[in-house]
């Protein structure tokens, strides 16, 4: 059976231990930290340039999560992330007068858009947030015919079953449609969510994927200010992380 959670914890972070990495629990800050840090330290110390986000980011560099970010995986940390942009948002603050402040990530409450508590809930928006990264890794045109044939390669390496490996093949041979990427969306909250994680999939550094991050949140139609926040936020929490080695 294909679990959409347990495969986004091995795009962003989590690896390892995804059940309790990626998701919030009542453990403490310190039990967390020192599991993620566990979890992460075969996945690039919390990059997404390893494993299954390493093939569909090729060459390209992608974010490393750090401080704080490091606590969580997965669905928790997109979570995390949205909602603390969403937060300062709704409070009216500038982007400016937050992006240096180094506060703690802390988790959204549960049971809302950003945390839901119901397995059925946490399935549909994990599905979601993969198909918004691998839609965001398609957004400067490098994944062609070619290499999509060589990530199915290099998936039957890694430790995935044969669900993903057809989630992830599917999503990948589909044409780049912000449209579709935006209906999913079904709340403000999770449109939130779908934009962070398109920023922690790709480092913006040419017009192709600037192009796609703007029509994106046109599309989700986000406020020009949250944007801002979702920028400053996952900066705040993230570094640009060394260029991956293509394997071929």
């Amino acid at each position: 059976m294909f679990d959409a959670k347990s495969l986004l914890d091995q795009f962003i972070g989590g690896q390892g231990r995804p059940d309790r990495v990626g998701s919030f629990g009542n453990q403490g800050a310190g039990d967390l930290l020192q599991q993620a840090t566990n979890a992460l330290s075969g996945f690039g110390g919390g990059a997404l340039t390893g494993g299954l986000a390493g093939l569909l980011l090729g060459s390209k560099s992608g974010r490393k999560l750090a401080g704080s970010a490091l606590t969580y995986g997965g669905m928790a940390v997109a979570g995390a992330l949205a909602y603390r942009a969403y937060q300062n948002w709704q409070a009216g603050k500038t982007a400016a007068s937050v992006a240096s402040a180094q506060t703690p990530l802390l988790p959204p409450p549960a049971n809302t858009p950003f945390n839901p508590i119901s397995n059925a809930e946490q399935q549909s928006l994990s599905r979601n947030l993969l198909r918004a990264m691998i839609s965001a890794a398609k957004a400067d045109g490098h994944i062609d015919a070619a290499e999509q044939a060589n990530i199915f390669t290099q998936m039957d390496k890694l430790n995935v079953s044969a669900e993903d490996k057809v989630f992830v093949m599917d999503e990948l041979r589909k044409p780049l449609d912000v449209d579709a990427m935006a209906r999913a969306a079904r709340t403000p909250e999770e449109a939130a969510e779908l934009y962070t994680v398109s920023l922690l999939a790709i480092d913006v550094d040419n017009p192709s994927e600037r192009a796609y991050l703007s029509l994106l949140a046109a599309r989700l139609r986000l406020d020009e200010a949250l944007v801002a926040h979702l920028h400053a936020t996952v900066e705040g929490a993230t570094q640009t992380a060394p260029q991956p080695i293509a394997v071929r």
